[in-house]
């Protein structure tokens, strides 16, 4: 898969902690933001606090004013997740796709 942008390049830091938005996240892994959500929501227990959290509305609109990629976010109504390097594996485990669980190596070494 060729990406137009490195995965190193979509990982943020956020209250001290490394971690991707869950637009982008989903994006590597070949599903929308909403089906990435609502595999987490029904697998709630396998995602502690140090594997995700929500955005604050202030951390949302830093992170639309400093990521030119993720500015699609403006308009959106719920405040985006943000996935530590735990989440994202975790992440990839829950959704179970094919994409998602090749991706998920390269995710593992982006925040390497």
């Amino acid at each position: 898969m060729k990406r137009s942008k490195p995965i190193e390049s979509l990982i943020l830091t956020i209250r001290g902690h490394r971690v991707m938005i869950d637009a982008d996240l989903a994006d590597l892994y070949g599903v929308e933001t909403r089906t990435l959500n609502q595999a987490v929501k029904r697998n709630a227990d396998r995602f502690p606090k140090d594997f995700m959290f929500r955005l604050s509305a202030g951390e949302k609109s830093e992170v639309i004013t400093n990521c030119d990629h993720l500015r699609r976010l403006k308009f959106a109504k719920s405040l985006p997740f943000a996935f530590t390097e735990h989440g994202a594996i975790m992440a990839a485990t829950v959704l179970n796709s094919p994409q998602a669980v090749s991706m998920s190596v390269f995710v593992v070494r982006a925040f390497i």
